[in-house]
Parts: structure tokens; sequence; C-alpha cells
């Protein structure tokens, strides 16, 4: 029988390419993001394993009736992703717009938070894991960057719910990648990490052994930028 992963942020960039991933190593995939355009072409290329799930991740309700919806057509669910994420317009604690500081910070800590919270119910029946996507950005100081904090946070947070849930034979593991060429990017990074290369490395945390926790994977371009 297949096993089943969420993911969060799924319709671009890194979270597209590990669904794509995913459904190569014999996953199915819920797909979760607010477009559902970009859903529902991706779900068109992956093919019967692919359940499209609109919502936004900052809703509790929109994750708990997805996750609800992807345990009733799969069956359960055996990972999760919890992608979702982004940066600012413009960087800086005084610089930076008011509003467009609480949007990312919503999104990149509480985002994080109520996925976990509406899959580790479902996670806990199938001894699951869940990943996190941190970034290198999460593990070294950046002059005055707020979304770096919101990394440190996420790094933070993944290493407290791995304690809690192994108390359940359960995983929590964060994958930190440098900069990645997606449209995270205004001009892109094609000399830099490909999605791929993030994607890779969340199915090697969520298919390794039982007695093997993966806590941490962090990626950098082979030039370290």
């Amino acid at each position: 029988m297949s096993k089943t992963l969420f993911i969060t942020g799924a319709s671009s960039g890194i979270g597209a390419q590990t669904a794509r991933a995913a459904v190569a190593a014999g996953w199915n995939v819920a797909l979760f993001a607010r477009s559902a355009d970009k859903l529902n072409e991706l779900a068109q290329e992956l093919g019967d394993k692919a359940l499209v799930q609109t919502g936004d991740a900052t809703d509790i309700d929109d994750l708990q009736k997805a996750v609800a919806a992807t345990a009733d057509r799969f069956g359960g669910i055996d990972a999760a992703f919890a992608n979702a994420g982004r940066g600012l317009s413009k960087p800086g604690t005084e610089a930076g717009d008011l509003d467009d500081i609480r949007g990312m910070i919503d999104l990149n800590v509480m985002g994080v938070i109520l996925t976990a919270r509406a899959v580790l119910p479902e996670l806990r029946k199938t001894r699951g894991t869940l990943v996190l996507t941190g970034s290198a950005a999460g593990r070294r100081h950046i002059p005055g960057s707020i979304y770096g904090a919101t990394k440190w946070f996420v790094h933070g947070y993944a290493g407290n719910l791995a304690d809690e849930m192994r108390e359940w034979g359960g995983r929590c593991s964060v994958v930190a990648p440098g900069m990645v060429d997606t449209a995270f990017f205004d001009d892109g990074a094609p000399d830099k990490l490909q999605p791929e290369d993030v994607a890779n490395a969340v199915i090697h945390m969520i298919e390794a052994p039982e007695r093997a926790a993966i806590r941490e994977v962090f990626l950098m371009p082979q030039d370290n930028g």
C-alpha cells in the first residue's frame, strides 16, 4: 500500500518538486496551497496519486479540512512537509512595511505551528514524519534579517517537536537550504541549489528506516554562496 505525504506550499518551487519526487518514489501526495490553478495543473501532471486541497496555511480550519480529506482519500497520512513560507518585499526593521512583516511572520511561524497542529493526530496513528522548511538563514546571523529570525524559530521548533514526537515513535526533521533557484528570488539563481536538490533531501528524510531520525539536512550550493 502506498504511503501518503501532505505538502503545504505545494503549488510551485520546492513544494511542487517534492510532490514530483514523492510520486516518482511511489507515494500519494496531497497538494495544499492557495493557488487552485497551479495545483490543478500539477495534479494533472502527477495523475491519480495527487489530491488537490486549496486553502491558506495560516487558517487552521482550512488545514484541518484538508488533512481530513487526505486521510479519507488515501487511508492515512505517513508524512507531512510544512513548506509554505515567504520573505519580505522590502527587508529591514525600520524600512520594511509592518503589514508585510506581520504577514510573513504569520505564515513562516504560525503557518508551521498550525500545520503541525493539523497533521500530528494523523501522524501519531502512523508513527509518521514531519519535515519543516528551515533555511541557512536560520543557522547564522544576517544583519537585520527578520526573515532569518523566522527560520531560527523553525529550527528551534523542529528540535522541540522532534523530542515530543519521539515519545510516540514519530520523527520531526528540518531541511535547511541555502540559496535555491525559485520564484523567491526575482532574478532567479540558476547557479545555486535547484528545487529538486531540496526535494531529494525531503524524500531521504521521510523514507529513512524507523531506526534513523534525521533531525536536519543542511544544503548549500557548492560555491557556498
